[in-house]
């Protein structure tokens, strides 16, 4: 047997879980009368907005936090191979410039040597 789910609990993990008041006050309740049903509706909603905006913010801060380590996971994983192309491009680049001086030098030293 299954036990029982209680959406009043507070270990319910399901945003769809809201609680749904299912009876109706008894009309001769003593504290019905005294109460200011404006106040209480303006209550409930400043309540309810104040708690949905602290929810929103804790799951705006995890979701930043989960993609910031994923960013960095990734530039972690990245880096390495990042920095081996650079070095070598540059690496090549600074053979052909090497290549290009050497062969200058030479073809003016021959120019020299000529006259």
């Amino acid at each position: 047997m299954q036990p029982v789910h209680d959406p009043m609990s507070h270990d319910s993990h399901d945003p769809r879980d809201i609680p749904i008041l299912t009876e109706e006050a008894g009309r001769k309740d003593p504290n019905r009368a005294s109460l200011d049903v404006k106040a209480v509706h303006a209550a409930l909603v400043t309540e309810t907005l104040n708690l949905a905006d602290s929810l929103l913010h804790h799951a705006a801060k995890d979701i930043e936090a989960a993609l910031f380590e994923r960013v960095f996971d990734q530039l972690r994983a990245q880096l390495p191979d990042l920095v081996d192309r650079v070095l070598r491009e540059h690496s090549a680049h600074a053979g052909h410039a090497g290549d290009a001086e050497d062969a200058a030098a030479g073809s003016a030293a021959e120019t020299k040597t000529d006259t």
